[in-house]
């Protein structure tokens, strides 16, 4: 028998032995093993990975996996053998003779379990396996340093800083991100975010092998897809297509930033930022998260406008009509849209409308002509009869280059900022109206600018004037009320009104202004009624989108609720608090003047059938989280103790990527530091929020708040009102029906059936838990938001809830709280009187 390989083999050991004990490295000599108590940890040299055996969720099963080392929550960025687990800790991994880094099971050696498969050594040379900092594990030959593997070309669900996403057109090499099959099997689950390299590149979000979300072409700033949402990124982003490589890959221009991207096993892309301050991953941006995002949701030639008037975001392009006019009727953009009848293409007078703001279309079937200009593109597409759009395609050089599209345009979008330009072929006739339309709508633009400026000139020429005389007026009346030792509560309106023109963190926005940006607050622009009044959507002149709140002008409580409304937020700066602007008073005209979040309120969703679906189990999760870090920092954090009182559905507001924002603080109280609570002898709120010591005697605290979102909670797990009567339920609420369902140990019943399947059933039970937990009759017994949020994020043993409040059994309708009118969800108590 030669022994004379193994005598070389232990003598490289030995050698290797002495020259590396480093703690992020794995060698011949060095393997790491799995145990008992978890098994050998790799961890990067700043501390920043670790690398280890684990099993995920529920599972007993064992991986090889990469997580975050310093953050307590694990979270798992990459899994070596994640469709071969392990079934019991005799796993380890080690590098074999031929530089391979091989996972073995100790009771089967037979086969390895997973293989690098990368390379094949020479006998006098070895590879070490490295954690990087970067989250890479890579396998490089010891003497050279060289790269033989790493991970980053072998992602799995998630991608992290600086890691490719794409196609090496020299070794076929596709990179590409897959999620897991569930929380507890990390195995290949059905969605993928890859290249698409046919046509123009882009990046496509599959489900199975079907399309699900675009994230567009590369126009030379961005993925053409994705919309802009600050002119001060967190991320640089770059994209290479050349002969040798596609590739998609971003950074951060922080290196202390910890972000990751994540196909997650419900179907959404999320990129996720670790809050230090908050010990936990915060959503930044999620796809898809409303119908535009979803591929082809308006069919083809359809054009999806999420602030489309009408209430279908759906539209046809120029020249178009719907194909199906039926199924346009029932919101149903599936077959899209075809030419008008009569409609003459290549032929005389034919031309191109420009199309603002625009997702463009689908580029896999594109024809791409490098260096031309928009207008040589535009000649090129009129060439040939096939040619039905055209647009740069490199926005970033001043439109070099040329996409031309040639049949259906399918996955078109308009964003309300952030696009790009895109030039539709229309026939003479088509062509002519809509010039006609837009010399039209670029002429009263003007007008309305020149009467805008004209009128701010005015209007700060005639206040500085009334300020002048006025300012006098109250002095004078200031001296008269200090003789006679009056203070009457009008003039302490006006002061306070006066205060808040010259807040020094609050503008103060000129009536001509909101006129304009409101088309003179035109229905079409009404985005609700509230119990004081409307709101409407509007646009500055720079081209910000606003939502402006105008008090009705009867309301005899309007203006305490505006000034508290003012002196509130004003002081307030928190993710999920809705921003304010500024305000304006113009003689009986109170307004607030808000951030615009295009997704309007929670019940918008929560509360309809077909809408409600796009809402999986982790977007209301999350959305629950954000809401009670929004209340704990008005109860904790903020530099005032504030008391909501007004907290349900339609005061949450949803941002673009649907993060909630709580709204309206016109009722909201302030404590001191050391206030817990408070008497009012005027009870306002909202009949199925309000809690029993408030709504009866008028007594609020911070557990009034704990009520009102303990019933929102509750909610957002069932898709149903408090104040609906559930048929065959003895109770009179959902509150009630939920707890009936409790005893009898059957509480999953109630989940919103919209709500599909996967979702974890323990964690929707623990939710309803928390909610019964927050609507006890005592609000002694009920969890401060800091509890809550504890609860939320840990599984820790709750205590049993008791009978809740308002849970009476009746077979009437329920009665009024007491003499005065009652609000049910979407308008406000304003004069109801305690008892």
């Amino acid at each position: 028998m030669n022994f004379e390989p193994q005598i070389s083999y232990i003598l490289i050991q030995f050698l290797f032995l002495g020259l590396c004990s480093c703690h992020d490295t794995i060698s011949i000599t060095q393997p790491i093993k799995d145990g008992d108590g978890g098994g050998d940890v790799l961890v990067s040299n700043g501390e920043t990975f670790a690398l280890g055996f684990f099993s995920p969720g529920k599972s007993n099963y064992r991986y090889v996996g990469i997580w975050y080392h310093k953050i307590s929550e694990k979270t798992v960025v990459w899994v070596a053998n994640r469709d071969n687990p392990i079934k019991n800790t005799s796993g380890f991994l080690s590098i074999d003779t031929q530089g391979n880094l091989v996972l073995s099971d100790n009771n089967d050696q037979t086969v390895p379990v997973w293989s690098t498969n990368s390379s094949t050594l020479p006998t006098n040379e070895y590879a070490v396996a490295q954690l990087l900092d970067s989250g890479n594990l890579v396998l490089l030959r010891n003497e050279s340093k060289q790269l033989l593997w790493q991970s980053f070309d072998y992602p799995t669900d998630t991608q992290l800083a600086n890691m490719k996403l794409g196609l090496d057109r020299r070794t076929g090499l596709n990179r590409f991100l897959r999620s897991w099959k569930s929380e507890d099997d990390p195995s290949a689950g059905n969605y993928s975010y890859r290249i698409n390299p046919t046509g123009y590149p882009q990046m496509i979000f599959y489900k199975g092998q079907v399309p699900w979300w675009r994230s567009g072409h590369w126009n030379g700033i961005r993925l053409s897809g994705v919309r802009v949402f600050t002119t001060n990124p967190l991320f640089h982003i770059s994209f290479v297509n050349n002969d040798t490589e596609i590739s998609f890959m971003w950074s951060t221009y922080n290196t202390s930033i910890l972000s990751r991207v994540v196909i997650d096993e419900s179907g959404f892309s999320r990129r996720y930022i670790w809050y230090e301050q908050e010990r936990g991953w915060q959503p930044l941006l999620s796809a898809p998260t409303e119908p535009c995002n979803q591929y082809g949701h308006c069919g083809a030639f359809g054009l999806c406008d999420l602030n489309n008037t009408t209430e279908f975001e759906c539209a046809c392009l120029p020249g178009f009509e719907p194909k199906s006019p039926s199924e346009w009727n029932f919101r149903d953009g599936t077959h899209g849209c075809v030419r008008k009848p009569g409609s003459l293409i290549c032929s005389k007078g034919e031309g191109f409308v420009k199309l603002e703001n625009i997702k463009p279309p689908d580029t896999s079937k594109v024809v791409v002509i490098n260096g031309l200009s928009l207008e040589a593109c535009e000649k090129e597409c009129l060439r040939s009869c096939n040619c039905t759009a055209y647009a740069s395609a490199n926005i970033s050089e001043g439109g070099s280059g040329c996409i031309a599209w040639h049949g259906d345009l399918v996955d078109t979008r308009i964003f309300t900022a952030g696009g790009q330009d895109f030039y539709l072929r229309v026939d003479k006739l088509e062509l002519a109206q809509y010039a006609k339309i837009s010399k039209g709508s670029v002429a009263t633009k003007r007008i309305r600018i020149t009467m805008v400026i004209l009128g701010v000139i005015i209007f700060f020429i005639i206040t500085f004037i009334a300020y002048w005389f006025a300012k006098r007026k109250r002095k004078g009346q200031r001296k008269l009320f200090n003789n006679a030792n009056i203070t009457s509560e009008e003039s302490l309106k006006e002061e306070k009104l006066e205060e808040s023109r010259t807040h020094p963190d609050l503008p103060f926005f000129d009536i001509r202004t909101l006129i304009a940006a409101t088309d003179n607050f035109s229905v079409t622009n009404m985005l609700g009624q509230g119990g004081f009044g409307s709101v409407y959507k509007g646009q500055l002149i720079n081209g910000q989108e606003i939502a402006v709140k105008r008090l009705s002008k009867h309301s005899g409580q309007g203006t305490q609720e505006f000034m508290n409304e003012v002196t509130v937020i004003a002081k307030l700066q928190h993710r999920n608090l809705v921003r304010l602007l500024g305000c304006c008073i113009h003689k009986e005209e109170k307004m607030l003047i808000y951030e615009y979040l295009p997704n309007k309120s929670l019940d918008y969703f929560i509360f309809d059938v077909t809408r409600r679906s796009h809402l999986d189990w982790r977007k209301r999760f999350e959305i629950v989280n954000g809401i009670a870090r929004g209340i704990l920092y008005l109860h904790h954090d903020s530099r005032l103790k504030i008391i909501h009182r007004d907290l349900k559905a339609s005061n949450v507001l949803l941002d673009a990527s649907m993060n909630p924002k709580i709204s309206d603080f016109g009722m909201a109280k302030m404590f001191e530091e050391d206030q817990i609570q408070a008497n009012t002898n005027r009870v306002v709120g909202t009949y199925g929020y309000m809690s029993p010591e408030y709504a009866m005697q008028g007594l609020y605290s911070t557990k009034s708040d704990v009520f009102s979102f303990g019933v929102l909670l509750v909610e957002i797990i069932c898709g149903r009102k408090n104040t609906e009567c559930i048929n065959g339920s003895q109770f009179p609420n959902l509150i009630g029906h939920v707890w009936e369902l409790w005893n009898e140990e059957r509480v999953l019943d109630i989940v919103d059936p919209a709500l599909c399947q996967p979702f974890s059933t323990d964690e929707v039970s623990r939710c309803i838990h928390i909610g019964l937990l927050c609507v006890q009759e005592a609000a002694t017994e009920r969890p401060t938001m800091s509890d809550v949020i504890f609860m939320l994020g840990n599984e820790t043993t709750l205590p049993p809830p008791k009978t809740p409040a308002f849970t009476f059994q009746s077979t009437e309708s329920p009665k009024s709280i007491s003499g005065g009118a009652v609000s049910l969800n979407r308008v406000s108590i304003t004069t109801l009187e305690a008892r």
